[in-house]
């Protein structure tokens, strides 16, 4: 049976990646995007259901959630949408965390509370616990770490896992919750070669990791019947530095 994946933040990067991937498998695929890029056209193409929604904006939210309410079933959630703001914009202080903790911490507990019965009806479709149901947060390696540059940022990542934690707990058996904590997965086109090689001597394996490292993780995360409420790093041994 076709699986229904939710994912935020379909336009570029691993958001695009992983709507890729579920589509050339057979799954139906919901995703948001605040942006309009050529992929999302792509994305719609392929069979995509896509929802422009603005994280920041809790209207926009609450409208998102009223339709994914109607689909039939729900069987994995992908919080992958970000906004990497750093502590030095324009914006006041107090309107940048907010706006951090809107976009990685507000919205998708929103979204979990709303959806987790479409989760778990799902879940109890299946036969056996291998076919649970699943939420994904995609979080970052500051989260643990912090960040001199994105401390907002990198506090709302952290709170973004504390919501694992909860929600773990709060709906197992039918539905397994975990983190996934990149670093440095793909490089931008802009990037020059002097960044490039800063980058790379962060981490103890020095190269890109690519979109391949986390959709392999989710496939894991989606196929286990016993892990939940785990952080799982994918910084290229960074820590050991």
């Amino acid at each position: 049976m076709n699986k229904t994946v939710l994912i935020t933040g379909v336009g570029k990067r691993i958001g695009y990646a992983l709507a890729k991937h579920f589509l050339a498998r057979g799954d139906n695929v919901i995703g948001t995007y605040r942006s309009h890029y050529d992929s999302i056209e792509q994305l719609r193409k392929l069979g995509a259901t896509l929802i422009k929604c603005d994280l920041t904006d809790g209207a926009s939210v609450a409208n998102f959630i009223q339709q994914v309410k109607t689909t039939k079933r729900l069987d994995c959630i992908i919080h992958n949408a970000s906004d990497w703001l750093p502590d030095n914009n324009p914006l006041s202080a107090s309107d940048t965390i907010n706006r951090m903790m809107q976009v990685h911490v507000s919205a998708p507990y929103e979204i979990n509370l709303a959806l987790a019965d479409l989760l778990i009806q799902s879940a109890q479709l299946n036969t056996d616990m291998v076919g649970a149901s699943n939420i994904i947060h995609i979080t970052d390696y500051v989260a643990e770490k912090g960040s001199k540059k994105h401390i907002a940022y990198a506090a709302s990542k952290a709170a973004l896992h504390n919501l694992t934690l909860s929600f773990a707990a709060k709906l197992a058996p039918h539905v397994k919750v975990n983190s996934i904590a990149p670093a440095m997965i793909l490089f931008n086109e802009h990037d020059d070669e002097a960044y490039k090689v800063k980058a790379l001597a962060k981490a103890i394996l020095p190269k890109e990791a690519g979109n391949h490292e986390i959709i392999a993780l989710v496939e894991y995360l989606q196929s286990s019947h016993y892990v939940t409420g785990r952080s799982y790093a994918v910084d290229g041994g960074r820590q050991l530095m």
